[in-house]
């Protein structure tokens, strides 16, 4: 559980540090790095990293995760503005949902365009969230 607060920190702090609405990752400056539990994605010219800690994620991403292009962008997007908006509804509400799953609020711009490869981590981070902690945040949550 503490690893979950830990990816949302990380999460924050890619979305808080983004400043622009040009799409974030692009060409050859997209870093994508998985390693022992760790998903990476950087952009050294835009100035933000986001890092997703939390075991067996990355196993799960990599074995039971729909392809990239499975979903487009806009349904991504679509979903993680609706995944966040509850989540952060849960940090403000400690007495009801475990402050251990729900640490801190995610600072999710619908306007900024963060690019495929962000949203889909995000989108699959938040389903690999809800089946792997039993939580439902929103609609139909997919069993993979």
């Amino acid at each position: 559980m503490k690893n979950s607060f830990y990816i949302l920190l990380l999460i924050i702090c890619f979305i808080i540090g983004c400043t622009t609405s040009k799409p974030i990752i692009s060409g050859k400056d997209e870093s994508t790095i998985t390693q022992n539990d760790t998903v990476r994605i950087a952009n050294d010219e835009l100035k933000y990293e986001v890092i997703i800690i939390d075991p067996g994620f990355s196993t799960w991403l990599h074995s039971r995760a729909f392809p990239r292009g499975y979903h487009s962008q806009s349904y991504l997007e679509n979903k993680n503005q609706f995944y966040v908006s509850e989540w952060n509804s849960r940090v403000l509400q400690p007495q009801r949902y475990n402050p251990n799953l729900y640490e801190m609020t995610i600072n999710y711009d619908p306007n900024i365009d963060y690019g495929y490869e962000v949203n889909y981590l995000i989108y699959n981070y938040m389903i690999y969230f809800q089946n792997t902690y039993k939580q439902k945040l929103f609609g139909h949550v997919p069993i993979r």
